[in-house]
């Protein structure tokens, strides 16, 4: 009995440790939503635009805020929080601290099904083709992928359909690339591989939450079911887990959020990686204890970052997957260098 007493004293402080770092990264989005709304090329008085909003004048101010402000900042904190719960669910259930929301080939079919609409010339005709297509292609890739984990796929299995998924994606995309029509197709088709949250609306932002919604609640259901994984598939099974039930909901989740979200701002990478890895050690190693903490940290990168590119005097303005992949790389490497060190 009292050996017992150290084991649930020390997961009475991780439970603490979690629910403390979800208020403060709460916060801290919260605190850069504002922020994001703030930043921007054009000055006026904030305050004044919004009060002019929510009285229904059409200022110009306040349809800068409404129509580029707003939604920019909104999807900043969607699409983060997306790559960050995806990527901590993905390294919670594949058990690899390599496992990135790409890691399925989701993000990459999506990417392709955008680029297909560009190649196709819709997304010059409607407005939403670009997003739909994005999110098409991830719908596609997720079919496939849940076929598998229907008929009892183990995790190597998923993560070999996914690479072979994600290279012939990529293998398609650079064709597309390769008889692009025109050079300047091909630049656009480049540009938007890149990832970016400029020149977005509320009607992307309309288009990508319901999705995203969905698939956090599949993906954060599973949060019990990770912490049974972390003993190895057989405990988890005999403790009364559906292990298929389980991968189902996370391929899906995954599909959803990620595939959404890469159809309203591209590729953005290194966000689902880097960030568990930051939270991991905060909620003592417990992948369930680490979904909210990371949903929210991603979304607070993936917002300081666009932030950091409107305040660069750099113009155009830099893409924000590569800000991003110049900020988790070298953390990554950075990281692996020091666990080597320990070792």
């Amino acid at each position: 009995m009292k050996a017992l007493l150290p084991r649930a004293s020390a997961s009475a402080r991780s439970r603490l440790a979690g629910a403390g770092l979800i208020v403060i990264a709460a916060a801290l989005v919260a605190a850069l939503v504002l922020a994001s709304v703030a930043i921007g090329y054009a000055a006026f008085d904030v305050p004044s635009a919004m009060a002019d909003l929510l009285a229904g004048r059409t200022t110009l101010p306040a349809l800068v805020l409404w129509e580029l402000r707003i939604p920019r900042a909104l999807l900043g904190a969607l699409v983060g929080f997306s790559l960050g719960l995806t990527g901590a669910v993905l390294q919670g259930y594949l058990r690899n601290p390599l496992a990135d929301p790409g890691i399925l080939g989701i993000s990459s079919a999506a990417a392709l099904g955008a680029v297909m609409v560009f190649y196709g010339g819709l997304a010059g005709s409607l407005s939403l083709a670009l997003p739909l297509g994005g999110i098409a292609g991830a719908a596609l890739a997720a079919l496939g992928i849940n076929l598998l984990a229907a008929r009892g796929t183990g995790t190597l299995g998923l993560i070999l359909a996914g690479v072979g998924l994600s290279s012939l994606a990529g293998a398609l995309t650079a064709l597309a690339l390769n008889l692009a029509p025109n050079s300047y197709a091909a630049l656009e088709i480049v540009f938007w591989l890149m990832g970016s949250l400029a020149d977005r609306s509320m009607d992307h932002v309309w288009l990508c939450l319901p999705l995203m919604g969905l698939g956090w609640i599949l993906m954060l259901s599973t949060a019990r079911a990770l912490d049974a994984l972390a003993l190895g598939e057989d405990t988890a099974a005999s403790l009364g887990f559906d292990l298929v039930s389980v991968r189902l909901r996370i391929v899906t989740g995954a599909a959803l959020a990620v595939g959404s979200g890469v159809a309203v701002s591209g590729a953005v990478g290194f966000v689902g990686l880097v960030v568990p890895h930051l939270v991991r050690p905060l909620v003592g190693s417990r992948p369930g204890a680490s979904l909210w903490p990371s949903g929210l940290l991603g979304a607070a990168l993936v917002l300081g970052a666009d932030i950091a590119i409107r305040l660069l005097p750099s113009r155009p303005e830099l893409k924000l997957g590569v800000i991003t992949a110049l900020v988790g790389a070298p953390f990554l490497i950075g990281l692996l260098f020091r666990r080597q060190g320990r070792t």
